[in-house]
């Protein structure tokens, strides 16, 4: 990765918006673009997230003005000063929002609203299993699933970051360690309604036998590694279980559930009712520093750069 002087756009094109950055989130999918585990052309510009104040509309754009607030998601180089992006993309952001809380909170934000919402809406009193609950969308979905009145079971791998996640409100924190044991002693055997895991291949296998029959596996990252191929079978004979590998793409493929999604998000945060920890925050320059401490997983909660 290295820092290069680009020109700015020139101008928005048709449908476009350039936004001047105000700020940029680092997630687990720009490390996935820079490895290669997602596939791209090369050279190419990272991020997918940002904020800022938009500098240009282009033709057809009627939702927005120049110096409105904005803030948008999978919308690829955010890394930079200066971005056109879609405006089918942006969002308006509340006065009561800073910039840089927007830009870190709208594609993990999003992620944590789909997975509670519309991957598995969880209900009242049902149960839920977080792994990295400490992370970026680990303390979001405990949150929102907080606010919809379930129980959640996170795992961790330091004191710290269990303190972390209490504090936004999980139920219970364990060790990676042995957490299948953990949660069949927490549930009395019973299992939970749903496991959110963004680990991967070292969590995979315990969290299938920790779900109680009909029970769903929402497989959203890999963090650890890719999960090895398994059999249908299996499902069936570990309780007729339910596996998905969600994207949030497929669920923000309509303006409606940008809308839906990133308004319900900046409001629980102008409201005070949702909460985004900012970790560290780096200079442009140092993209890949923080690549390294996402990488590393010492972190916990958002890294965000700042042109």
């Amino acid at each position: 990765m290295e820092l290069a002087d680009l020109p700015v756009p020139s101008a928005p094109g048709p449908g476009q918006v350039t936004v001047k950055v105000a700020a940029s989130g680092v997630n687990f999918i720009d490390i996935y673009h820079r490895t290669g585990l997602y596939k791209s052309d090369w050279p190419a510009n990272l991020g997918m997230e940002g904020a800022g104040v938009v500098e240009a509309v282009g033709e057809g754009v009627s939702n927005f003005s120049p110096g409105d607030r904005v803030a948008y998601a999978m919308a690829r180089g955010s890394y930079a000063e200066y971005q056109s992006v879609a405006a089918s993309y942006l969002v308006h952001v509340p006065d009561a929002v800073d910039l840089e809380v927007a830009a870190a909170a709208m594609l993990q934000g999003m992620t944590a609203h789909y997975l509670t919402h519309s991957t598995f809406p969880l209900r009242a009193n049902q149960v839920a299993l977080v792994h990295a609950v400490a992370g970026g969308t680990g303390l979001l979905i405990v949150q929102m699933a907080k606010l919809l009145g379930a129980t959640v079971i996170g795992t961790t791998s330091s004191d710290e970051k269990a303190a972390k996640a209490r504090q936004a409100g999980a139920d219970y924190v364990i060790n990676y360690t042995d957490f299948e044991t953990e949660v069949k002693r927490i549930t009395a055997g019973k299992g939970v309604d749903v496991v959110y895991d963004s680990v991967g291949a070292n969590t995979f296998e315990k969290s299938l036998n920790v779900l109680h029959p009909r029970g769903t596996l929402v497989s959203f990252g890999q963090s650890s590694g890719a999960v090895k191929a398994i059999e249908p079978l299996l499902l069936a004979q570990k309780g007729s279980l339910y596996l998905t590998r969600p994207n949030l793409a497929h669920y923000i493929a309509d303006r409606a559930e940008v809308e839906w999604r990133a308004g319900d998000i900046l409001s629980w945060i102008a409201g005070q009712k949702l909460h985004i920890e900012i970790a560290a925050s780096y200079p442009l320059a140092k993209a890949a520093q923080a690549h390294r401490d996402l990488e590393s997983r010492r972190t916990s909660g958002k890294l965000i750069l700042i042109p």
